[in-house]
């Protein structure tokens, strides 16, 4: 990897020909044989190195979760007939950090986490593990992309894993700033059938929640968390909002989540005296 100042933002470059070979590292939140990381590694794996490293079973909505009080475990498991990777117990975060710190010779060219059955826009960001992985790896230094399509059963998900190959072969020539990742979404449906490609900001509408309660027949009392989708968002630039509209999303999404416009204003902390009274 190359790294380089431009305009006081620090570049990550994969210099990477057409006709050479980029160093994969693909995991997700959805567990090592999902469809979505399959479609992946079969359009990826035909001209690159991919090594699989991904939960041994769904873990979606784990967030940025990692594993601290039990052991982490990492199983050979046949990817096809030919290729192995590995079924970690963990979450989509012990495994790029299991990857990049333990199980890989070097460190990959570039992350891809996914592709997730379920969007990943709006306030289901900070929840995702799909997505935390790829921030994992962006805290590593290394250009990480994850990648969601519409639905929880997807039929186009070769056409988005296409999509991916030539978005990350872009991405090899322009490079990502430092601890910046980027957040796809798709339509599930052919891309040249999708209304087109957006650079998208994260939707932050939060959703109408409830709490469904009901009692089980030992007469125990559970729940059941559920939201209310609106279609209809003011923000013509959301994520949500062009994913609904059919666009393919591209939303970069930073790590550092430091409020910069809050920063002077809350100089005068400092020199408050009653604040250590």
């Amino acid at each position: 990897m190359f790294y380089c100042a431009v305009k006081n933002v620090t570049l990550i470059l994969i210099y990477i020909s057409e006709n050479q070979t980029m160093k994969i590292l693909l995991t997700n939140d959805d567990g090592i044989h999902a469809k979505g990381i399959m479609a992946i590694y079969r359009i990826f794996s035909a001209d690159h190195d991919v090594s699989v490293i991904a939960p041994d079973r769904e873990r979606s909505a784990v967030g940025h979760g990692i594993t601290l009080d039990n052991p982490i475990r990492a199983k050979r498991v046949r990817i096809n007939e030919d290729n192995w990777g590995y079924a970690v117990s963990g979450t989509p975060v012990d495994c790029i950090k299991l990857g990049i710190l333990e199980l890989l010779d070097e460190s990959p060219d570039l992350v891809i986490s996914g592709i997730n059955p379920g969007a990943n826009t709006g306030v289901n960001i900070n929840y995702s593990g799909t997505v935390a992985a790829a921030k994992e790896a962006s805290l590593y230094g290394i250009p990480s992309i994850s990648a969601s399509i519409e639905g929880h059963d997807p039929v186009h998900l070769d056409d988005a894993a296409s999509f991916m190959l030539k978005l990350a072969q872009k991405i090899s020539e322009t490079g990502l700033p430092s601890g910046t990742f980027l957040n796809v979404n798709f339509p599930d449906m052919p891309i040249p059938n999708s209304s087109g490609i957006r650079i998208s900001r994260q939707d932050l509408k939060f959703y109408k929640e409830f709490i469904q309660k009901k009692t089980d027949p030992r007469n125990r009392t559970y729940y059941w968390h559920g939201v209310e989708l609106e279609k209809k968002l003011p923000d013509t630039n959301a994520d949500t909002l062009l994913l609904n509209a059919d666009y393919i999303s591209i939303t970069p999404i930073k790590c550092d989540m430091t409020d910069y416009d809050l920063l002077d204003e809350l100089k005068f902390f400092e020199t408050d005296e009653t604040l250590r009274d």
